[in-house]
């Protein structure tokens, strides 16, 4: 099968589209020998679709792990402006908006449809909405005939990114690939065929997770001895730290010596961050850990090093963080909201609290600290449901059955 794959980014970029559509291409040439292309953007996180002075990578071809990889150089002068008047046009429901809002996320490609639609591929899949690409991939794929899968990502509860009838439009014209059921009944009710939508999931590599004691791992870390609350993640506003931050007051009062570990990728909420721990007393201060832009190799230790994860994200398609906790044989605290009710089972490998409620969480947290057997039991049946349903192996061949499903599909018509 020839798979050609466009997404915002992707190796060495950080993300969780990122890590899926580079492990499900490489999963594509190591268990099928497929012939795959990625076609994708110079920039390491979205930040750089719009930010001038955003650190780019090489433009052109490259190969890595039996894919080629094809960099698109973005204009971010078009997005910086639609950033720029895009608000007031949302707030007052301006017809054209969503367009606008389209333009503001980016990534403006230059001459994106014309390569997809040149590119020989079997099929053309895309990952995620509401970036600029897929619309491109669509594009390209009904003006060259061939058919096309998106897998949207979709976060329903965020208005800005995803309300837009533009996104159900296209949706109604490929196959879809879903990350949970949540997911795949909100693009149904949208008018998406059914027959056309899988639930899939994303993958996590087991193999890199729980090889450390935690007292080896803390060890490396320089964590010291106590107990320790992780977010690991992409350092954006709507994943929670915030909500995280004030919760860890109420924590101390019960553990004095917990330390909370935040780890994840550079974003612009960063300083906010910075500036809500460095308003802490001194003596919670210095018992929070702030690790950025870490190298991947670092990430099997940091799961491995916490006693809980807390991840209590607003906006979630689905959440690899929790796969990654799971792999560790940790328990998860995530949110009462949307996807991840699909993802977490309630009481069973975690525990949900409503969206930025910083006493909820606390008393989770908390719970958690104190009960090392709920921890035990809640991490092993995670781990037990990545083994069966999340490695990367699983997740690309379900990804692979949708693409050749649309290909059958489309040489029926």
């Amino acid at each position: 099968m020839k798979v050609l794959h466009v997404t915002q980014g992707y190796a060495p970029a950080l993300g969780g589209t990122e890590l899926l559509m580079q492990r499900v291409s490489e999963e594509l040439v190591r268990q099928f020998h497929d012939d795959v292309t990625v076609f994708t953007t110079d920039c390491y996180n979205g930040e750089g679709f719009f930010t001038p002075d955003a650190p780019r990578m090489q433009s052109g071809w490259a190969e890595n792990n039996g894919v080629r990889i094809r960099r698109f150089p973005v204009r971010r002068g078009i997005s910086r402006a639609a950033r720029a008047i895009q608000e007031p046009l949302f707030k007052y429901n301006v017809p054209f908006n969503q367009y606008v809002r389209a333009l503001a996320g980016g990534p403006v490609i230059a001459g994106l449809t014309r390569a997809i639609r040149e590119q020989p591929a079997d099929v053309i899949a895309a990952s995620s909405f509401p970036l600029l690409h897929m619309f491109a991939a669509a594009r390209g794929a009904r003006q060259s005939g061939r058919p096309c899968v998106l897998h949207g990502g979709l976060h329903p509860e965020d208005i800005w990114g995803f309300r837009r009838s533009m996104i159900f439009r296209t949706i109604r014209e490929v196959d879809y690939i879903a990350n949970t059921p949540f997911e795949a009944d909100y693009v149904v009710q949208t008018g998406a065929p059914a027959d056309r939508v899988s639930a899939i999931g994303v993958g996590v590599d087991v193999a890199q997770f729980g090889r450390l004691a935690a007292a080896e791992a803390r060890r490396q870390l320089g964590l010291g001895e106590g107990s320790v609350v992780g977010f690991i993640g992409q350092l954006a506003a709507p994943k929670g730290v915030g909500t995280l931050i004030r919760a860890m007051p109420r924590v101390w009062q019960s553990d004095p010596a917990a330390t909370l570990l935040i780890a994840g990728g550079r974003t612009a909420y960063l300083p906010s961050i910075e500036a809500q721990i460095g308003a802490l007393p001194d003596e919670q201060r210095r018992r929070v850990r702030l690790i950025v832009d870490f190298d991947a190799a670092l990430k099997g230790a940091l799961f491995d090093a916490i006693d809980v994860l807390a991840y209590p994200s607003g906006y979630e398609s689905f959440g690899i963080a929790f796969l990654e906790a799971w792999a560790a044989g940790k328990p998860v605290i995530g949110c009462l909201r949307g996807a991840q009710m699909n993802v977490v089972a309630d009481g069973r490998d975690g525990l949900l609290v409503n969206f930025d409620d910083a006493p909820m969480l606390a008393l989770a947290i908390v719970h958690l600290l104190s009960n090392p057997e709920l921890r035990h039991a809640f991490g092993e049946t995670g781990r037990r449901k990545v083994l069966e349903r999340y490695t990367w192996p699983h997740v690309a061949r379900r990804f692979r059955d949708a693409y050749q499903r649309a290909i059958d599909r489309r040489t029926r018509s």
